[in-house]
Order: structure tokens, then sequence, then C-alpha cells
């Protein structure tokens, strides 16, 4: 133990003389005017008055020395800020005492509200009695809580007087006043049995000799009458008074000579502390001065190795693992004993050759795990693109004969199931594509020639399953590059299905589009609930920047797409609020992908509205066929 702990047990003596012992005589004031209070209540109007405004005297001075003492700069020097803050509860607390009072005054108050609050202000007491009570000496520290807990069974017993009081005076106790009467001998005696083991002899034998006398035997018997419900007498009552009178002013003069008794305790322990603090401080000073030499000896030697081992780590730090990490972003084949060498040392101590070592070590685990994450990455990502070639392949044959079954059908309930069908495959075939990107592949649909931006935007909402409710609005005659076709329909469309799954079904959702500056400006706007400004932040940062596909983070697998697909061909997407409170998403063409169409076939009637089967009969009368391989033209 050091000085500063002989001084904070030195304060435990000031914390008993400033607080503790205060609290205590405030205590004993509130039990009695809880007590007088409880017979005022259960007498006729104004019987007893003068003797509880008596009691209220003596427990405002007790109070107000309580305030005096708890905020003087003896009690805050000796408090912690953990001691303060139960000190100020408790004074918070004392405030409760006027309230009763008022009510009391008022007749609006029951006796058991009355006796009820008075526990409550009593009970804040107590808990700043456990508060103070830490020390760092354990002996102590637990005796103290020891009995602080037997003056709590003390203060259940004034509460049990109060309650039998009242019932006295009135003539008979309530069933709630029962309850509460019988829940506090119970505790009570929990708390003796429990407390009197943990004490050492000295203080033990106090207690003893207080629960073994006839007169505490009678109490009992006295408390087991009122708990069964049987009928008091007058005498019984006075037997009852004369008996918890008595045992609560003996259980109140054991408190005070406990707590006198360790506070006697901790000065001596404090003086001893002391006293080996100052040999053992000296002791370590002249440890400290030999050590300093010792230092002065073999600190250049040292520091040498130290500067060594440290270029050597920030040479694997900043130099070799960066490459090896770089190299596995690219996909090449990394050899652990060549891009992950053993760090060498000229280190001449043991520790700094063992520390060198470790980090060896620690690099090739690095270098290991990361070959393996690349490894699980790639074959991911190739079992992505086979199981989305796969599905292309079925797909592809499915819309071949779906188209082929159209041509033939003449019925409109018939044609109109087979365009459902042929929508759902749409649908279905954008999914595998968003496998194949996620794959790092590029998909299979591709177009000879360029596209109307039109046609593309129209044929981007006709994959979305909500198409209804999507509005295109005419655009410009401006066309798109043919190679960029497939990847802008999808990530429009992935944009749409976004504006239609997060706004109310009753909505709709309007695509316009015009010739900028750089470009071409698609905008998908939806009348939703709208995002918050740092998710909407988050977003755009991960749109303009797309990271590396996280399997774990399925849920935004379109947003990956689309960044992805914006990343391949050069465009910017963006997501704004939009004034109708939902989002705003602008998608910015480059002016390199725009051509003007020289072929009238390629425009779709504008005035239409777009739904798959527009797609469909505009690619048959321009006489396309999806092929959905590279180099043929899709719809």
């Amino acid at each position: 133990m050091t000085i500063g702990d002989s001084l904070h047990l030195r304060t435990y003596d000031t914390l008993w003389t400033t607080l503790r012992q205060p609290a205590d005589r405030l205590i004993v004031e509130l039990q009695r005017e809880r007590l007088v209070s409880a017979r005022y209540l259960g007498r006729p109007a104004n019987a007893g008055r003068a003797d509880m405004n008596t009691q209220r005297v003596h427990t405002n001075e007790a109070r107000d020395d309580v305030r005096r003492l708890a905020l003087s700069d003896a009690s805050r020097e000796a408090t912690t800020p953990a001691m303060r803050a139960q000190v100020d509860e408790m004074l918070a607390g004392l405030d409760r005492l006027d309230e009763i009072r008022g009510e009391i005054d008022e007749g609006v108050a029951n006796r058991l509200r009355a006796i009820e609050t008075y526990n409550l202000v009593s009970d804040s007491i107590y808990r700043m009695h456990y508060g103070l009570a830490i020390i760092d000496d354990i002996p102590i520290y637990q005796q103290s809580r020891v009995v602080i807990s037997l003056g709590y069974a003390k203060e259940l017993l004034t509460r049990e007087q109060a309650i039998e009081a009242a019932a006295a005076a009135s003539g008979g106790m309530t069933d709630e006043e029962r309850k509460l009467f019988t829940q506090l001998v119970g505790n009570r005696r929990f708390l003796i049995d429990q407390a009197l083991p943990e004490l050492d002899t000295g203080l033990r034998q106090m207690h003893v000799n207080l629960i073994t006398t006839p007169l505490y035997q009678r109490l009992r018997l006295q408390e087991e009458r009122i708990i069964s419900g049987a009928r008091v007498t007058a005498r019984n009552q006075r037997v009852w008074q004369v008996a918890s009178d008595r045992l609560a002013e003996s259980f109140q003069k054991a408190q005070t000579e406990a707590g006198n008794r360790l506070a006697d305790r901790a000065a001596p322990i404090a003086d001893s502390i002391l006293a080996r603090a100052v040999v053992v401080g000296g002791c370590g000073l002249l440890a400290v001065v030999a050590s300093i030499l010792i230092s002065l000896r073999f600190g250049s030697r040292l520091a040498r190795d130290l500067a060594g081992l440290r270029q050597a780590a920030l040479d694997l730090a900043n130099v070799r693992l960066p490459r090896v990490l770089e190299k596995l972003k690219r996909g090449d084949d990394v050899d652990v004993t060549i891009e992950a060498p053993a760090l060498t040392t000229t280190g001449r101590t043991i520790e700094i050759r063992d520390v060198g070592q470790a980090f060896s070590t620690v690099q090739q685990s690095a270098v290991e795990a990361a070959i393996g994450q690349a490894r699980l990455q790639r074959g991911v990502s190739q079992v992505f693109l086979n199981l989305a070639r796969r599905s292309q392949a079925l797909l592809h044959r499915q819309r071949t004969q779906l188209h082929s079954m159209q041509r033939h059908t003449t019925e409109p309930e018939t044609l109109e199931e087979l365009f459902r069908l042929d929508h759902l495959t749409t649908r279905m075939r954008r999914h595998a594509e968003g496998l194949i990107i996620l794959s790092g592949a590029t998909p299979g649909r591709a177009w000879r020639r360029p596209i109307p931006m039109y046609d593309v935007v129209r044929g981007a909402a006709a994959e979305v399953e909500d198409y209804a409710r999507v509005n295109v609005f005419p655009m410009e005659d401006h066309a798109l590059d043919g190679a960029a076709v497939a990847d802008i329909i999808h990530l429009i469309a992935e944009l749409i299905e976004n504006a239609t799954v997060y706004s109310p079904p009753h909505t709709s959702v309007t695509v316009r589009g015009e010739l900028v500056g750089t470009g071409f400006a698609v905008e998908i706007e939806d009348r939703g609930l709208g995002m918050a400004p740092d998710r909407l932040a988050e977003i755009n940062e991960r749109l303009a920047d797309p990271p590396e596909f996280d399997l774990a983070d399925t849920d935004r697998m379109g947003l990956f797409v689309v960044a992805r697909l914006a990343a391949r061909r050069e465009a910017k997407v963006t997501l704004r609020p939009s004034p109708y409170g939902g989002t705003t998403a602008i998608v910015l063409i480059p002016a390199t992908l725009i051509v003007v169409p020289k072929d009238p076939d390629l425009t779709l009637l504008a005035e239409e509205e777009v739904t798959p089967e527009h797609i469909i009969l505009a690619s048959l009368r321009r006489g396309d066929q999806n092929t959905d391989k590279p180099g043929e033209e899709g719809s």
C-alpha cells in the first residue's frame, strides 16, 4: 500500500465525523417523526399534533446540521466524485420531508403513504452510508458494510413500530399494512442472520447480546401474533411498544459503538502504512538510482538494436506487405517464401531476435491468409459465373420459345399470359446478369448499332416487376452506343426497381432524360420516405468508388452491381433528396457513348405506354432477335 492509501484511510475518520455520525442522528430523528406522524394519522383529528410539531423541530435541526456538514470543505475534500454523487442524492431525498409534511397537514395523505415516504428518505441516507464505506482496507470495509446492514435492520424495526402505532391508534391494521409489516419482519430477521456471522468477535458479541435477551424473544412472539392476524389486546400492544422501544435504543447504541471502533481502527492502520511507505519509498529510490545507472550502460546498445528492428518492421509494413496485397488484388500468384521472407535483424539480445522472429511469423500468416482469401474469392466468383451462364442459356431458350409462341398465338388472353411470362423471364435474365457482374465478367447481351435513349430507358422499365407504376417521359432524339446498351439498361433497371420497392405502391416513379453539357442525364424520381443524410452520403460514396464485393453484405448487392456497371462505362450515379420527399437517382452517361441515330426504324412510338409487349413488338418490327451472345443484338 502507498502513502495515498494511508491518507485515504485517514479520510475514513473524517467521513465518520462529518457525514456518517450526523446522518445517523438524523435517521434517529426521522424514525421518531415517522412514529409520531403515524400515531397522529391513526387518531382523531388534531390528537397528537403538538408532539408531531415538536418532533419536526428536532428533525429540522438534525437535517440542517447534515446539510451544513455535507457542504463543508472538509467533507468535499474527503469524498470522491462517486461519493459526492451519493451525498447529493441523499440531500435531494431530504426535500421529500416538506412534501409529506404538507400532505399530512392538509389531510390528503393516509398513514401508509406517509410511512412509505419517510422510508424513502431513510433509504437515501443508507445508500449514502454504503457509498461512504468504500475503503482500501478490506477488513475495515467488510466490517463497515456489515455494521451498516445491522443499522438498516434497526431501521426496519422502527418501521414496524410506525405501522403498529398507527394501527393501535386507529383500532386495527389493514390488510396492506399487515402485508408490509410481514415483509419488514422477514427482511429484518434475514439481515440479522446474515450479518452476525460476518462480524469479528468484538463487534458480533454486542449484537448477539441483544438478540439473545428475553426482551427480543417477547418481541418476536408479538410479531408472530400480529402477522397471524390474531386479536391484539391493549396489554399486548404495551408489551410490543416497550420491547420495540428498548431494542431500538439498544440497537442504536450498538451501532454507534461499532462505528466508533471502526473509525479508531483506521487511524493506526493508516499510520503503520505511512511508515512502511516511507521505508519502501527509500528502498525504491535506491533501486531507481541503480536502475538508472544500469540503463545508462546498456541503453545505447539497446537503442541501436531497436532502431534496426524498427527499420525492418517499417520496411515490412510500408513496402513488402503492400506489394504482396497489390499482386493478390491483380490476381497474380504469390510465393510466400519469395514475397514474405523472414525478417532479418542485427540485434545482439535474445529478446530483440525473438521480436524479429515474431514479426516474420505474423508476416507469413498475414500473406497466407490473404492468398487463401483471394483464392476463395476467385472460387466464389467462378461459381457465380458458371451458374449465371447456365441460367442465361436456359433463359435464352425460354425467351426464344416464348417469342415463337407469341407469333403463333391469336387469342388475346393467351397472348397476355405469354407477355407476362416474357416479362418474368426478362427479370430473371437481369438477375443472372447481376451474378455475372459480381463475378467480374461481362454479360453476353450486346447490340450492333446505337439504340435511342428513349428505348433504352423503356427497356429498363420493362425489366422491373412493378413496371406499370413507371412513367417514362419523352426524351430528345439521341441514341446510346450499342456496346453500352446492355450495361446501361441493367443499371437503370436496378435503380427503377429500387425506386418502386422503397416507395408506396399507390405512387408513381417518373423517369426523365435530357442532353447536358457532359453527356446524357437520366433522372429516376420516387415519392417514398427518402433517406437520412448520412445514409445518402454513404451510398453516394460507394457509388463513386465501388468497394470489393463482400459476400456477407447481400442486402446491398443491387447497389454493388450499379456501382460496377457505372465504373465500367465511366458513368456517374448520384442520389439526392427529391422535392416530393423521396429520392432522385441521377445517371450521367458520358458524351462518348451518345450518338445521333440515323436509322428512323430505331425509334419506338413515344406516345405509347411502356410495357414489355411494346419492347418485344418493336424488336420484331426491326427484325432483331435477342441471342444473349456477345456481338449480337438483344431486345
